[in-house]
């Protein structure tokens, strides 16, 4: 579990004071719940994130537990370094959108005939309950030649989770190197 503190001001000065101490700015809301605007040690929940096997995990701000999923963040776009963080508390068997991670295994075949594997869509957009959310979408790659793709169609997300991209965009494919 992530421990993080309450901020009294959303000022730019108390911000911007925040980050030179080390935080990250985090905003966490949801359906039935005031927003509440947090900050948590930067390294910390950088780690806390490449270790959890989960999409929904659990943080501690003001001595109140939520268990919530990532629904956007900001990055520097030089140093990469996280900036801001926006938490959706997740309530169970309530429908909701959420961005499940897309994941390759294997070595495409078409590398070797001079293509780059591409991977369009890093998260794919699906509304369900947290209960039927699929912790990731992994596409084995082994079989792909240039030109070939997987696309939204090919992904068998069950009965109870819904995608609202159209079945023709394209997810991970190998592209043609110029």
């Amino acid at each position: 579990m992530i421990e993080g503190v309450l901020r009294d001001s959303i000022a730019k000065q108390t911000t911007k004071q925040l980050r030179r101490d080390g935080y990250l700015i985090a905003n966490i809301y949801g359906k039935d719940i005031k927003n509440v605007n947090a900050a948590f040690k930067s390294n910390e929940f950088t780690k806390a994130m490449r270790t959890k096997d989960n999409i929904a995990f659990e943080v501690k701000v003001d001595g109140k537990t939520y268990k919530v999923v990532i629904q956007e963040y900001q990055q520097d776009p030089v140093s990469a370094q996280l900036l801001h963080v926006d938490l959706m508390v997740v309530t169970p068997k309530r429908a909701s959108f959420f961005k499940v991670p897309v994941k390759t295994t294997g070595s495409a075949k078409g590398l070797k005939n001079g293509g780059l594997l591409m991977i369009h869509k890093k998260r794919v957009p699906v509304k369900c309950c947290i209960e039927d959310l699929p912790k990731e979408f992994t596409f084995d790659v082994s079989d792909l030649d240039v030109g070939d793709n997987f696309l939204i169609r090919d992904i068998d997300m069950g009965d109870k989770v819904k995608c609202f991209l159209e079945g023709r965009v394209s997810v991970v494919g190998v592209i043609k190197a110029k």
